[in-house]
């Protein structure tokens, strides 16, 4: 099923997710839901908190991306990303890795808005798979970048938070725009709320 997709203003994108401790059937149809919401958005990653659950999980699908390629070592050895593909990570823990670099970033939750975001062009990855089996690999090019995008989703923390000031300014019309948008759109709470 297609989930609805939390855009920027909604207070559940700043939460931290909780751990997962069992992959249950409830986990497990989540993540079928969130693979074909990604899958339907067009998107190479989606964190639980896009689609309203403050829960360590995310998807990742970077095959659909053939002009930034990516790369996996497991085990010491090279291993084709496509491999891994779709990816599912439940209370991922990275290691940043390597100098930083810059490149483009959009994010479902800021519906065309884009900005150069600098990040480490590696990292080590510690997680489970959505079997609930231990997995750990490294990887660089687009599958680090969207790994540190979703896991940063999973702290509550935004792409915005890691753009340059000038680019957040540039965009701050849309920004604001956007944030009324979905607080308007937001379920009113009890008096004084």
């Amino acid at each position: 099923m297609v989930l609805p997709i939390v855009f920027y203003g909604h207070p559940v994108l700043r939460a931290k997710g909780a751990r997962i401790e069992k992959v249950t059937p409830d986990i497990q149809a989540l993540i079928r839901d969130m693979l074909e919401t990604m899958e339907e958005n067009h998107g190479v990653g989606l964190a639980a908190q896009q689609v309203g659950k403050a829960l360590q999980l995310t998807v990742i699908d970077v095959r659909p991306v053939t002009d930034r390629p990516s790369w996996v070592e497991m085990d010491g050895q090279r291993v084709d990303p496509n491999r891994l593909m779709p990816l599912v990570l439940i209370n991922p823990q990275i290691t940043l890795l390597g100098e930083s670099e810059t490149g483009p970033e959009g994010c479902l939750s800021f519906p065309e808005l884009f900005a150069e975001i600098a990040r480490p062009e590696s990292v080590e990855v510690k997680a489970t798979n959505g079997e609930g089996k231990p997995l750990t690999f490294r990887c660089g090019g687009l599958l680090a970048r969207a790994v540190q995008h979703e896991v940063d989703h999973l702290n509550g923390i935004l792409f915005i938070d890691r753009m340059t000031s000038k680019d957040k300014q540039t965009l701050r019309d849309e920004l604001d725009a956007l944030q009324a948008e979905t607080r308007a759109r937001l379920p009113r709470s009890g008096p004084g709320q």
